[in-house]
């Protein structure tokens, strides 16, 4: 396990990356024509991304990306 010390600042520069990649991921989910495999790659990654952005956002902030693993797994 690795431990990070970050400023105000970092920390917000932090975030704003961990947003931009997760819009990007989803924007990247919802294509279909994607490769089934390419989207399950995307998805693993997602979640990765997705609990390292949770560990610093508000649980308001972090219920915007939060996705239905329902829906998902269905199509």
């Amino acid at each position: 396990m690795l431990g990070f010390l970050f400023n105000d600042k970092e920390c917000k520069e932090l975030g704003y990356m961990l947003r931009k990649e997760l819009d990007e991921m989803l924007l990247d989910l919802s294509d279909q024509r994607l490769d089934k495999d390419v989207r399950r790659a995307i998805a693993a990654r997602y979640r990765t991304i997705f609990r390292m952005y949770a560990r610093i956002a508000t649980p308001k902030d972090l219920s915007r990306y939060a996705r239905n693993h329902r829906y998902i797994q269905n199509h």
